[in-house]
């Protein structure tokens, strides 16, 4: 029994180190991705999916910095904050540097001798019968054009310009996200002297980023930025999630805007739910094929595509917050978070996903 794996990100390396850890052998069709050079990106993962990654995947504690409170702001009530989540003496996820963390895999995964990593050239010779189960990350190879190119698109129209801050040291565990008229701009803590900056612009803008920063900055004596990277920003959900033993995962299968953190959230979330299914059949005795696949689209499809919406309501909310001329939509989310209820109820999504 073998597996592919094609794509070099890090959702397709943390699949592939998933599966070895079940002593699985797995060719594994990478090709290093452009995020892997920008270390002005970072990831934020929950609680619950930190948890299963640590244990089940690769131990990455020491590499993740805890964050135990978020607050988010909003452009019509200045200074006021308008939600807040926070748990009693347990972080609410973590954040750790993109390039820091595919470093770390690469690097187990090169002395796993269950693992191989093939080349483009390879691909190009891949033979389906060869795998028991082919899994596909990889949104830009022949087999996604002619399998998986049937999706629910929608451009926002916008771009994530991304950067780390060096400031004077903090006790810096608290992120902060403000919806401006521009768009969302996010403060994530990578460390007591760095932390992560996302902000997200509407349209492609040339605007003078670092003012723009120094303006919504409220605790950071910065003393400089490093080289600012941007992707453009657009969410999609894929209809049909198999072609007979090859299954799509990752940002193939669903693309989110980052406001809420929460793409390779569904990934680990996906990852699990493979883990789970390959578990149960391995412990059976029973032999890995497009079952699977089968499997998973009916475990996953309608969970992934319902959260993606969640998210994109909360983008169309503040979207439409940013238009009108009073902050009555705004006064209204700050009332509704003030409810412990609906507090908790809306940590325990961001932690879990969607639960039915």
């Amino acid at each position: 029994m073998k597996l592919g794996i094609i794509g070099g990100g890090l959702t397709s390396l943390s699949l592939t180190k998933s599966l070895v850890n079940q002593g699985i052998i797995v060719d594994l069709f990478f090709t290093e991705p452009k995020s892997y050079f920008n270390k002005g990106r970072t990831i934020g993962i929950s609680k619950k999916n930190l948890d299963f990654f640590n244990k089940n995947i690769l131990d990455i504690k020491n590499i993740t910095w805890n964050i135990d409170k978020i607050e988010i702001f909003s452009d019509k009530l200045s200074d006021e904050n308008i939600l807040n989540f926070e748990k009693n003496n347990e972080p609410l996820f973590g954040i750790i540097k993109n390039y820091e963390l595919q470093k770390k895999l690469l690097s187990k995964l090169s002395k796993d001798k269950l693992c191989n990593f093939k080349t483009k050239k390879n691909y190009q010779n891949l033979k389906i019968k060869d795998y028991s189960l082919i899994i596909n990350c990889d949104s830009n190879i022949g087999i996604s054009k002619k399998f998986f190119f049937k999706k629910i698109k929608k451009n926002y129209e916008s771009f994530a310009n991304t950067a780390i801050i060096t400031h004077k040291k903090i006790k810096n565990n608290i992120a902060t996200q403000t919806f401006t008229k521009k768009g969302p701009i996010a403060f994530l803590p990578i460390s007591a002297t760095k932390t992560s900056i996302v902000y997200s612009v509407k349209g492609n803008q040339n605007l003078d980023l670092k003012s723009l920063i120094k303006n919504y900055n409220k605790k950071y004596s910065i003393l400089k930025f490093s080289d600012f990277g941007s992707f453009e920003l657009k969410a999609s959900n894929l209809r049909s999630y198999y072609y007979k033993n090859i299954l799509a995962f990752g940002d193939l299968l669903h693309k989110l805007h980052p406001l809420a953190g929460q793409g390779f959230n569904m990934s680990i979330r996906d990852i699990k739910v493979i883990f789970e299914l390959i578990k149960f059949k391995l412990d059976l005795g029973l032999e890995i094929d497009n079952s699977i696949c089968i499997d998973f689209e009916k475990k996953s499809k309608h969970k992934n595509y319902l959260f993606s919406k969640g998210i994109d309501l909360v983008y169309e909310f503040f979207n439409l917050e940013s238009k009108i001329n009073n902050n009555v939509l705004t006064k209204s989310i700050q009332f509704f978070g003030k409810n412990k209820l609906l507090n908790k109820s809306f940590e325990k999504i961001a932690n879990n996903g969607l639960q039915i």
